[in-house]
C-alpha cells in the first residue's frame, strides 16, 4: 500500500506531500488541484510503461505543465506585504514525482536537456530515478539509482553497474527490470503496471460499452469500457458473483443482468422490475450504463495494487451515490483506492468507512495545499538530489 504521494512543480502542485490510506477521498473546491493530483498519479503509472515523456507531450510538453509561480514564497509574500515575484533560482528546472510504502519507494526527476546538443530542445529528460527501501529516501537506503545515463544497484556495500548509456527519454523501470540482477525494479514495475485509472466513461450513443463486442475472458475492465459485457460475464464465472448481484440490487432493486451471446459477440441486457422485456445496453440511460461500468471495474476478479477513480459520480442520480459509496468501500477491502470527487453524498458515504481518509485540497497564491497540513504534519519525505 502506498503511504506517501509526493509531487513537485507539476501544475499547481508546487510541493505537495500527501499521506495515503487504504481508502482515500480527494476533494476540494473547483480549481483546487484535484484533477492535477489525478494526472500526476497517471504520469507516475506511465513511468512503468516507459510512457512518461509522451504523456507529458500530450499535455503540451514540460513547459506547459510546470509550476508557473515563484520557486518559493517568502513570509512577506504570503502575508501580502510584498508582491509575488520570482527570484534567482536555487534549483534547476524540475518536475518530480514519487511515492513510498513501508517496503519500497520510487522517485523520478524530469528536467530540460542541455541546450544546443539536440533538436529535441523542448523534450524533457530523466535526470534522476531512484528506488529505495523503507518509507522515505535516504542515501543509505537506496537500492537502485539512476543518474542521467548511468544506472547502478546496490550489491552489499558496493554498487553494481546495470546500464551505462540509458537514453535520457527512457525509464530504468523498463530497461533494467531484470528478475535476477534487479528484482526490486521488476517487482515495483509490475505493481505499478497493475494500477488502474477510470475517468469519465463514455455513455453517448456511439459509446463502446453500448455496442456488442467479441467476448473473451476479461478479468480487467478496459479504460473505455468496451469489454463491459465480457467483464461482467467473467465476474459471473470466476469472480464474486454474489457481490456483483448485491451491488446491482443495492442500486437497482429487483434488477438483474443477462449477457447475451450472439455468435460470439456479447451484449448486456438488463431486466428491471415492471418491464416486460430486458433493455439492451444501447437503451440504458447514461447513469445506469455508467453504474454497470463501475460495478465491472470495482468487482474485478483481478484487483490491482491501486485503483483510482476520477469523479465517478458523473451522470449518476443523487440517490445512487450512497450505493456507489458502499460499492467503493467494499472494493477497498481488496485494493487501495483513491477517489477524486466533489459529490457530498458520495463523500459522506465513503467517510463512514473505518479505513477512509479524506483529503481536502485548497489553493493559496495559486498553490495547491492540503487543508490544515503544516510542515510538521507532512509525512517524512526527501527527494534524491541531482
Amino acid at each position: 500500500m502506498i503511504t506517501t504521494l509526493a509531487i513537485a512543480n507539476y501544475r499547481s502542485l508546487r510541493a505537495l506531500i500527501l499521506p495515503l490510506a487504504q481508502l482515500n477521498v480527494i476533494t476540494g473546491a473547483n480549481g483546487s488541484g484535484k484533477s492535477s493530483v489525478y494526472r500526476a498519479l497517471r504520469l507516475l503509472a506511465e513511468t512503468a510503461q516507459d510512457g512518461v515523456i509522451p504523456a507529458l507531450a500530450r499535455e503540451g510538453g514540460l513547459q506547459s505543465t510546470l509550476w508557473a509561480g515563484p520557486e518559493n514564497f517568502s513570509n512577506a509574500m504570503r502575508r501580502g506585504d510584498a508582491p509575488i515575484e520570482g527570484t534567482v533560482r536555487s534549483e534547476s528546472v524540475n518536475l518530480k514525482l514519487g511515492f513510498a510504502s513501508d517496503e519500497f519507494g520510487y522517485a523520478i526527476d524530469l528536467g530540460m536537456p542541455v541546450p544546443h546538443r539536440t533538436l529535441f530542445g523542448h523534450d524533457p529528460v530523466i535526470k534522476r530515478e531512484c528506488i529505495w527501501a523503507g518509507p522515505y529516501y535516504r542515501s543509505a537506503s537506496a537500492l537502485v539509482d539512476r543518474s542521467n545515463a548511468a544506472v547502478r544497484m546496490r550489491d552489499g556495500r558496493s554498487w553494481l553497474a546495470l546500464h551505462h548509456k540509458l537514453p535520457s527519454f527512457d525509464s530504468m523501470m523498463t530497461h533494467c527490470a531484470d528478475p535476477l540482477r534487479a528484482p526490486e525494479v521488476l517487482r515495483l514495475r509490475e505493481a505499478m503496471r497493475s494500477w488502474r485509472f477510470y475517468d469519465h466513461f463514455r455513455s453517448d450513443a456511439g459509446a463502446p460499452a453500448r455496442q456488442a463486442q467479441i467476448g473473451t475472458h476479461s478479468p480487467v475492465l478496459a479504460d473505455d469500457g468496451a469489454n463491459l459485457a465480457a467483464a461482467l460475464q467473467t465476474i459471473r464465472e470466476i469472480g464474486d458473483n454474489a457481490a456483483m448481484d448485491a451491488a446491482l440490487e443495492d442500486a437497482f432493486p429487483s434488477a438483474r443482468i443477462e449477457i447475451r451471446n450472439l455468435d460470439g459477440r456479447f451484449e448486456v441486457l438488463m431486466h428491471q422490475h415492471g418491464l416486460l422485456r430486458p433493455l439492451r445496453a444501447a437503451e440504458l440511460s447514461d447513469g445506469t450504463l455508467r453504474y454497470l461500468l463501475l460495478i465491472a471495474a470495482l468487482r474485478s476478479p483481478r484487483p490491482p495494487a491501486l485503483l483510482v477513480l476520477n469523479e465517478p459520480e458523473t451522470s449518476l442520480h443523487l440517490d445512487l451515490l450512497p450505493a456507489l459509496g458502499r460499492l467503493i468501500a467494499l472494493a477497498a477491502g481488496q485494493t487501495q483506492v483513491v477517489v477524486v470527487s466533489h459529490a457530498p453524498r458520495l463523500i459522506a458515504t465513503l467517510e463512514r468507512s473505518a479505513d477512509c481518509q479524506s483529503l481536502m485540497l485548497e489553493k493559496e497564491l495559486g498553490e495547491t495545499r492540503l487543508q490544515g497540513q503544516q510542515t510538521l504534519d507532512q509525512p517524512p519525505w526527501h527527494w534524491p538530489s541531482r
